[in-house]
C-alpha cells in the first residue's frame, strides 16, 4: 500500500475532512489530495504532524516501503543539516550585527572627548539611545522565540551587560560664555542597566512566542 492511501485511510477513520486537514497543516485542500493520490510527497514534516493528527503511528505510514523510508531518511538528513545551516547563518546574523553597531557606540563615544568640544553627538546619541536598544530588544527575541543555545540564551543578558558597560556616557554643559565643561563616564553603570532590562524583557517576549507558538501547534 502506497503511503497516499494511507493517509487518506487514516484522515478518513479520524472523521478529518481533507478541508481540515489542510487547514491544520497549513496546505491547501488540493495538496491533501495530491499527496493521497500519490500525485506528489509530503514532507517527513507534514507526515509526523499527520501522524499525531490522525492518531496513527508513522511507524504504520512508512513501514513495508523501503523506497519511501530511504527517500525519508535521506530527506530527513538533508532537512536537519538545512535547519542547522539556517540556524548558525541566523545566530550569525544577529551577533555580527550587533557587535556591528555596538562598536560604532562605543568609538562615537570615545571620539567625542578627544576632539573640540563643539563637536556634534547626535548621530552617536541615536545609537546609544535608539539604534543598540532596539537592536538588542530584537535580538533576544528572536533567541528566546527560536530558543537558539537553549538555557545558554540567558547568558544574553550578561553580555548585554558588558556590552552596555562599555559604552560612555558623554554630555557637554555649555555656560553663557560661550565656554562648555565636559562629562565623560566610564564604565557606564546606569547604561548597563538598561542593556539589562532591554535583553531580559526581549527573553521573555521571545519565550512567551514561543509557548504560544507551541501551544497553537
Amino acid at each position: 500500500m502506497e503511503i497516499g492511501s494511507k493517509l487518506k485511510d487514516a484522515r478518513k477513520k479520524s472523521g478529518i475532512t481533507q478541508e481540515q486537514a489542510a487547514e491544520l497543516l497549513g496546505v491547501s485542500r488540493q495538496t491533501i489530495s495530491n499527496w493521497e493520490n500519490d500525485k506528489s510527497i509530503p514532507d517527513i514534516i507534514s507526515v509526523i504532524k499527520m501522524s499525531d493528527i490522525f492518531s496513527v503511528s508513522l511507524d504504520h505510514l512508512l513501514k513495508e516501503d523501503k523506497t519511501m523510508n530511504q527517500t525519508y531518511q535521506e530527506f530527513l538528513e538533508e532537512s536537519t543539516n538545512t535547519v542547522k545551516a539556517k540556524k548558525n547563518l541566523s545566530k550569525t546574523i544577529i551577533l555580527s550585527t550587533y557587535f556591528i553597531v555596538w562598536m560604532l557606540a562605543v568609538i562615537s563615544f570615545w571620539y567625542v572627548p578627544s576632539n573640540h568640544l563643539g563637536i556634534d553627538t547626535t548621530g552617536a546619541t541615536v545609537i546609544k539611545g535608539l539604534v543598540l536598544p532596539l537592536l538588542l530588544m530584537t535580538g533576544t527575541i528572536i533567541v528566546a522565540k527560536n530558543d537558539y543555545w537553549g538555557r545558554g540564551k540567558w547568558l544574553c543578558i550578561a553580555g548585554a551587560a558588558i556590552t552596555f558597560l562599555t559604552v560612555p556616557y558623554t554630555q557637554f554643559a555649555y555656560v553663557e560664555n560661550g565656554t562648555a565643561t565636559l562629562t565623560f563616564q566610564f564604565p557606564n553603570v546606569r547604561y548597563m542597566l538598561v542593556g539589562i532590562i532591554v535583553s531580559f524583557c526581549g527573553l521573555m517576549a521571545g519565550s512567551f512566542l514561543r509557548k504560544r507558538r507551541t501551544k497553537t501547534s
